[in-house]
């Protein structure tokens, strides 16, 4: 027999136990069983029959609850088991409040705390409002960048998206009129940090866990950091393995790129923001770890997070917004997603880890890609003051994979281009992409839908990393 989240076990009453049935209260409920020692034998009380008359009136008066206290024999030993129903509302014990987690008991103090009142009210910390935040204080940068992707992922009616920034926070539940909430801060404004300690990711490379090399930081909008972040890593702090298929050139990174950018949004949305500390990437020679100081949910373990699992976000605010402009999907899948993308591109599987101080995924690098980093090269991008660089002419065909940082119309990707002569971007940039597969339609099935947009294909990422790589910085 092991104690547990719903269960723990006293040799004797004494009044300090109380905080237990606060802390079951607070919680999930459960039963403190009277008369058992540490090992879970029973080994009986005295005054089993006064206790039970005695327990109900005094919970009832010093904590505001009622319990369930039943008299128990084993062996011609009695024991008592007080039931304690979770309450919905908050429960304190001489002014302290208390939860269980796990098979202990937690005293709950500062931000935590403050995240346990909030939810006892129906609300969340990225739902409170931040006076003197107003839309216009917004990065207009930020907003448009989710008009986009919204419209791209079709998660935000045409309609709400045309709406002025006041109009489309509201639209999403982050303005009530006179305030924006945290939610929206983070999300949109140029520095969130104002406002939260910590909100930036910080991103290290290391010989060992004493020897830091050189670092950055990404801050900003949520909205824009996560893609700022991947570049960031790809760019800097990944070796790219190089190998070849036929005459074409691949480059084979050591974490898939769509498992990053889960563990990045998981990351920054699971955040525990009024902790004050930044998400933590630390890159080494064989592996990349993801640190975030969040919190899974009380009785979530690791296990559970592996299998499928209901949807459960620390900031479901903050996540709404990632979820609309199609970064995310709503079922809990990210870690599934994760896991997917490794194996497909025959890497290992992420490792998950929680402890007091947060959450940590880990990604150790094959043997088969260190072994191919070995034999035939790599693209070192870790220490671009000593690489030799030379800047390239801007060709047709890097001007445009350079312009399609998100799916765009036609009449779109020719303005951003800088280009008036329609048949000239047409046989000059876009005809040539398509031809290469640099470059897809949205809707191939429809070429002239009025809906068509053109969006860069995987080996048109791989070509403008090329072209990026070999930029002058």
């Amino acid at each position: 027999m092991r104690e547990s989240q719903h269960t723990e076990w006293k040799e004797s009453w004494r009044d300090e136990h109380l905080r237990s049935l606060c802390g079951f209260a607070n919680a999930e409920g459960g039963v403190l069983v009277i008369g058992r020692d540490d090992r879970g034998r029973v080994v009986g009380i005295p005054d089993a029959r006064r206790l039970l008359v005695e327990l109900p009136n005094k919970v009832r008066d010093l904590l505001g609850i009622m319990v369930d206290v039943n008299v128990r024999t084993q062996r011609g030993l009695e024991y008592l088991e007080i039931v304690t129903p979770a309450y919905p509302s908050p429960i304190s014990y001489r002014g302290h409040y208390y939860q269980r987690s796990g098979s202990t008991l937690q005293e709950l103090k500062g931000a935590a705390l403050d995240r346990f009142l909030l939810r006892r009210q129906g609300r969340n910390w990225d739902g409170v409002a931040v006076p003197g935040v107003v839309p216009r204080s917004l990065s207009k940068g930020a907003v448009d960048a989710f008009r986009a992707r919204a419209r791209d992922s079709q998660r935000v009616d045409l309609a709400d998206l045309r709406e002025s920034t006041a109009g489309l926070m509201e639209k999403l539940h982050l303005w009530d009129g006179t305030h924006l909430k945290r939610a929206a801060v983070l999300a949109f404004h140029p520095s969130p940090e104002r406002f939260f300690t910590g909100a930036f990711v910080k991103v290290g490379f290391f010989l060992s866990d004493d020897d830091l090399r050189y670092q950055d930081e990404v801050r900003g909008a949520l909205v824009d950091q996560v893609e700022r972040t991947l570049e960031v890593v790809r760019t800097k702090y990944l070796k790219a393995a190089i190998t070849y298929q036929g005459l074409q050139r691949v480059e084979i990174y050591p974490v898939p790129e769509p498992a990053l950018r889960e563990a990045v949004l998981n990351a920054l949305l699971h955040k525990d923001y009024a902790s004050g500390v930044p998400v933590q990437i630390s890159v080494y020679d064989d592996r990349l770890m993801i640190w975030n100081p969040g919190q899974l949910p009380p009785s979530w373990t690791v296990e559970k997070l592996k299998r499928k699992h209901a949807s459960h976000p620390f900031n479901p605010d903050l996540a709404n917004v990632f979820f609309r402009a199609g970064e995310i999907e709503a079922w809990g899948r990210g870690i599934e997603r994760m896991c997917a993308a490794c194996r497909a591109a025959g890497f290992p599987e992420p490792l998950l880890a929680a402890d007091e101080s947060g959450l940590w995924v880990t990604f150790v690098f094959a043997e088969a890609y260190r072994n191919l980093l070995e034999g035939k090269g790599a693209a070192d991008r870790r220490t671009p003051e000593v690489t030799p660089e030379v800047t390239p002419e801007v060709t047709p065909e890097v001007a445009l994979l350079r312009a399609l940082s998100r799916p765009l119309t036609r009449r779109a990707l020719q303005e951003a281009l800088g280009l008036r002569d329609d048949d000239h971007f047409r046989e000059t940039y876009l005809k040539p992409a398509l031809d290469s597969a640099l470059v897809e339609m949205t809707i191939p099935d429809k070429p002239r839908s009025r809906l068509q947009k053109y969006r860069l294909t995987s080996l048109g990422r791989q070509r403008l990393l090329a072209a990026t790589r070999a930029r002058p910085r």
